[in-house]
């Protein structure tokens, strides 16, 4: 047996090593081209879904994989790079629409059902239009392609009115014109607004030009790097120091379009457990068990809604991963258990770095060492780095089997019962050197489907390398239990890292600055894909004053993770700390409304998690026409936002000022979340098609006790009685909040949706979705309730219907099935305070119709 082990090991040596040389190889050939330019067009055929055009050597590949989405591979010694990805779907890549060759003296190119491709011959620069004229993407004609060794650099037209949004999360404005950013995933703790680069490389931005949108991905690992009107004030560019000059555009017209197509590339976010969606508890960290159940008490105790309790590194045996501290923790397994008798969770972190310890019985290094799972240095040692265990050993998670180890790591944690896991300091973070990171010729043994087996320089994998640690524990998770949903939090990740982690904006700071920054890195984290994000609330780094945690509580009570958590040494950062008994009212509120809202926002989750579109959404997204004078609505406003569809969150662009301030609010009506009024702007303007007039600078009195929050009229939000965790089940009826349109035959529309929120029983059916219309009429409101779809039983069986924007009682009300039959009298409220109508009716689940009159 021994024989034949070894045997077979040195084919599959011969077998690794033959493809590695066949891809050094190509590599060899792209570092020959010391310098390249696709300057002009020297010879170019059609092919069934494209084009392929040569520019001396080099060779330029343009193929559509759907009617509105194109990808432009370049190789500049005559041979198009590999074609692999960790990002885009192989799915995706292997699509292909059939296209029309248009040429003429001048260009060659294609047409699409939606597109127009042209590549003007000389100079070389390629146009994209769509059928109605708009210019998509362009090449700046006096700036060709150019390689030089292994970098490139591409430049595009900038037209002055053209924005620019996503790139993950990095700092400074949501629109990113006039910055530039780099692309290298760097431990960035204390970053602040000027900071670059972070912790994450998505190589991804939206265009937003008048009402058009479409979305260019680099789709490249290396380090990168993204400017925009920078060197030249009607261009931007973008480029890489090595790797492949592969790049997706993603059509839209508008930008919901575009976001949706970046999710078909590149694959949606996953239902994550309801639980996800509860406020969570954490700091750096909570040691001894004593402290973990006294703030789990402590929680409880002032009715403060929970849902996660975290636990960072201080829980473990001389921090390292996968272990605990018996003195600190004597008793963790009764702790897990005791935790969700109080129906709250655990989230524990777990590190990448495992502890170099040979001949300690420390299960993580033995285990990896016999699977040689672990990254090497050039001359074949294991390299090993410095991080919180002292010297530690890295998994190379660019390897399937390796991916598949470390996903067993987490057998032990999951059987005491620990809910979730997180992934931090994996851009990776290495203490004691100037980089912070691994030495670049650290070496990489890729051996993955879909990509050549070979060994590829830190360089290449650096931007990944997180992205892949935390798919090793989402899919290691998964098959330990199939049919429940996984949690895995991470710091570090690269474009479609969403399919495998949520993750949050990193080590933070407690500052005025930084909760304004908060805003335009969730928003386009989401843009980016990562609709699952959050920022540590109430900053990480430093204390916050305590209006400061107040407001960063209220806030995040409407954004996707709304995790209070802060770092060592400073001063308690819960709820009921930094602050008086009035703070602490206000935070319990705010966090009790995220509760009553959870309907809506597992809703709008579960859109997410099928469309890919983000829950936390900037307006020019939901509202690309709602602009004034030709401009989006919230390029300068740092606290503006939409939650879902319909929520409008309007916080001070500037918190810490005492001013006043105005909102500009899209096209539509609005009325007052919390007050139930219509709202009134103080002057109007055209939206910039002169369609409809639209309200504009709403001036707001900035408070300490109310965050502005505005209802689309139309909408139809559905809210829950309190509970206290995602476990509990609410007592009483569903609330549907009817908030009618302000214009005569505008839509007006909600839906919910239900499953049990931790498996994946969803996709066999069980599951429940309504959807409810109202219309506006004259004699009154008619509410329309739809049959219940799908085979899972709601909490529920009555509907309080709250129709909103009512000055007076209703003059009466009855209720019917659809089919108009057994109509009966109902009885309605009439509360003035928060003008609405109320209104109680039974859900049978075959639908109804609740007519309302004047």
């Amino acid at each position: 047996m021994q024989r034949t082990g070894r045997f077979l090991f040195a084919v599959l040596v011969v077998l690794f090593s033959a493809a590695t040389s066949q891809a050094t190889t190509t590599a060899e050939a792209q570092q020959k081209a010391s310098f390249v330019r696709l300057d002009r067009v020297t010879a170019s055929r059609a092919l069934t879904h494209g084009i392929e055009i040569r520019s001396g050597a080099a060779v330029m590949q343009i193929t559509a994989l759907r009617v509105d989405v194109l990808r432009v591979r370049v190789g500049p010694a005559g041979q198009l790079p590999e074609d692999a990805s960790w990002a885009a779907l192989a799915a995706a890549r292997a699509s292909s629409a059939a296209v029309t060759p248009e040429s003429n003296g001048t260009s060659v190119g294609f047409k699409t059902g939606k597109l127009h491709v042209a590549v003007q011959k000389d100079p070389l620069a390629l146009t994209v239009t769509d059928m109605e004229g708009h210019v998509i993407a362009a090449q700046m004609p006096q700036r060709p392609i150019e390689f030089n060794g292994a970098s490139f650099r591409v430049y595009m037209q900038s037209p002055a009115d053209e924005h620019y949004f996503g790139l993950g999360d990095k700092s400074g404005p949501l629109d990113r014109r006039n910055e530039a950013f780099t692309d290298w995933n760097t431990d960035a703790f204390g970053w602040q607004e000027s900071t670059d680069p972070i912790y994450k490389s998505i190589p991804y931005f939206l265009t937003f030009r008048r009402g058009v949108s479409a979305g260019i991905f680099l789709d490249n690992t290396w380090r990168a790097s993204f400017e925009f009107n920078k060197e030249y004030r009607d261009g931007y560019s973008f480029g890489s120091e090595g790797g492949p000059l592969d790049v997706y555009i993603l059509y839209g017209p508008e930008p919901k379009d575009v976001v949706e197509k970046w999710a078909w590339l590149t694959g949606k976010t996953p239902m994550p457990p309801m639980w996800a969606l509860g406020f969570q508890q954490s700091r750096y960290s909570y040691y001894p068990e004593a402290e973990v159940r006294r703030i789990a008490t402590r929680l409880r105790n002032e009715r403060i809604p929970a849902d996660v309790i975290w636990l960072d590194i201080d829980y473990q045996l001389k921090n390292r991963p996968f272990t605990v501290d018996p003195e600190r923790f004597p008793h963790f397994d009764q702790m897990i258990q005791d935790l969700k008798a109080e129906h709250l969770r655990a989230v524990v972190i777990t590190d990448l770095h495992i502890a170099d310890l040979p001949n300690a019985g420390y299960k993580p290094y033995d285990e990896g060492v016999a699977g040689d799972r672990f990254v090497k240095n050039p001359d074949g040692s294991t390299y090993v780095g410095v991080v919180w265990p002292g010297k530690a050993v890295f998994p190379d998670f660019t390897q399937k089997a390796a991916r598949e180890w470390w996903g067993t790591l987490y057998a032990d944690f999951v059987s005491k019962g620990v809910a979730g896991f997180w992934n931090d300091m994996n851009e990776p973070a290495i203490f004691e050197v100037a980089s912070k990171t691994m030495p670049d010729d650290v070496q990489h043994r890729i051996d993955e489907p879909g990509f050549q087996p070979r060994v590829a320089s830190h360089l290449e994998i650096h931007n990944v390398f997180g992205m892949e640690n935390s798919r090793g524990t989402f899919e290691g998770l998964l098959k330990l239990q199939p049919n429940v949903r996984p949690f895995v939090m991470t710091r570090a990740s690269y474009a479609g890292g969403h399919r495998y982690a949520a993750t949050w904006s990193g080590d933070n700071s407690s500052t005025w600055n930084h909760l304004r920054q908060t805003v335009p890195q969730l928003l386009n984290l989401g843009l980016s894909g990562f609709a699952m994000s959050g920022a540590d609330v109430g900053g990480f780094a430093g204390s916050p004053q305590p209006e400061l945690l107040t407001r960063w509580l209220e806030v995040a009570a409407f954004q996707p993770i709304d995790r209070d958590h802060t770092a060592i040494g400073t001063n308690p950062q819960e709820p009921w700390e930094n602050g008086t008994p009035e703070d602490l009212n206000l935070r319990r509120r705010y966090i009790e409304e995220r509760y009553r809202l959870l309907p809506y926002l597992y809703t709008t989750t579960e859109e997410m998690s099928r469309t890919g579109l983000p829950m936390m959404r900037p307006l020019f997204l939901e509202f690309p026409k709602g602009a004034v004078d030709g401009q989006p609505l919230d390029l300068n406003d740092p606290g503006s936002f939409v939650l879902g569809a319909d929520l409008l969150i309007a916080q001070s662009p500037y918190p810490d000022e005492m001013d006043d301030y105005s909102v500009a609010l899209p096209l539509g009506g609005w009325y007052d979340y919390w007050t139930g009024e219509r709202v009134t702007g103080n002057k109007e303007r055209k939206a910039i098609d002169n369609s409809h007039a639209k309200q504009d600078e709403i001036h707001l009195h900035r408070s300490l006790y109310t965050l502005p929050v505005f209802v689309r009229a139309g909408a139809i939000v559905p809210e829950q009685p309190l509970v206290q965790s995602t476990d509990e089940k609410p007592e009483g009826p569903l609330t549907l909040r009817v908030y009618p349109p302000t214009e005569p035959g505008e839509a007006c529309r909600g839906s919910v949706y239900v499953d049990d929120g931790v498996s994946y029983d969803f996709k066999k059916g069980e599951s429940l979705r309504m959807s409810f219309t109202c219309d506006v009429t004259g004699p009154g409101v008619t509410v329309r309730v739809e049959p219940h779809q799908g085979s899972f039983a709601p909490w529920w069986n009555q509907l309080a219907v709250e129709v909103y924007g009512r000055s007076k009682p209703a003059g009466g009300a009855s209720v019917s099935g659809l089919d108009g039959s057994s109509k009966r009298a109902v009885e309605t409220g009439f509360d003035s305070e928060h003008h609405r109508i109320t209104a109680l009716v039974p859900d049978s689940g075959k639908g109804l119709e609740l007519q309302l009159m004047n």
